[in-house]
C-alpha cells in the first residue's frame, strides 16, 4: 500500500467517504449477513454523516489520494468520560494492511485525550475480531433500528470503563 495519511476528517470529504462505504459495506459485509438484511441496511448505512464529518472527532485515512479509512467517535450525552465508536469502514482492497488500525489509533488517542476512559462499539459481525484485537470485549448481541421495521444486527463491545447504560447498550452507534 501506498504511503497512507491519517487526518481529521472535514466536510469536504463527505463525496469521498460516501465512496468508502459504498465501495466497504457491500463487499465486507455480504458473508456475515443474509442478503435480505443487506437489500434494506446498506442503502442505509453506506452514506457518510456531515455531522461526524464536522465534529472533528471523525478521521479519514488517505493513500493514493482516495480514502481508504473512515471512523471516530462521539462523547456519551450522558455519561462523562463514556464515548461511542461511529461509523468506521476500511476499503475492501486495504483490509489487514493496517489502514484499521492506524485509523483507530487516532481515534483511540484523541478520545482518551478528550478523558474518555471507556468506549462502546455496536461493531458489525465481520468486525468483532478486529475490535477485540483492540481491547474491546463482546457484551451481547443487539439491534440497531435503522428505519421503521428494518434493524441490522451488530455486537456490543466495551473496552475500558464504559458502563452499559440502563437501557442495556450505549447512546450511539458504530453505524450512526
Amino acid at each position: 500500500m501506498h504511503t497512507r495519511t491519517v487526518r481529521v476528517a472535514r466536510p469536504d470529504d463527505l463525496a469521498g467517504v460516501d465512496a468508502l462505504l459504498a465501495r466497504s459495506y457491500p463487499r465486507l459485509l455480504k458473508p456475515h449477513y443474509p442478503a435480505s438484511t443487506l437489500v434494506m441496511a446498506v442503502p442505509l448505512i453506506a452514506r457518510a454523516k456531515p455531522e461526524l464529518l464536522r465534529s472533528g472527532r471523525y478521521f479519514v485515512v488517505e493513500a493514493a489520494g482516495q480514502i481508504v479509512g473512515a471512523g471516530g467517535w462521539s462523547a456519551d450525552r450522558g455519561l462523562a468520560g463514556l464515548g461511542h465508536i461511529r461509523h468506521v469502514a476500511t476499503d475492501p482492497d486495504a483490509v489487514r494492511l493496517g489502514v484499521g488500525r492506524a485509523l483507530m489509533g487516532a481515534v483511540l488517542a484523541q478520545a482518551q485525550a478528550a478523558g474518555i476512559t471507556g468506549l462502546h462499539s455496536l461493531s458489525t459481525r465481520m468486525a468483532v475480531p478486529f475490535y477485540a484485537a483492540l481491547g474491546f470485549r463482546e457484551l451481547r448481541e443487539a439491534s440497531i433500528p435503522l428505519a421503521p421495521g428494518i434493524s441490522f444486527p451488530a455486537v456490543l463491545m466495551r473496552r475500558g470503563d464504559a458502563p452499559v447504560t440502563s437501557a442495556g447498550g450505549p447512546g450511539g452507534t458504530a453505524l450512526e
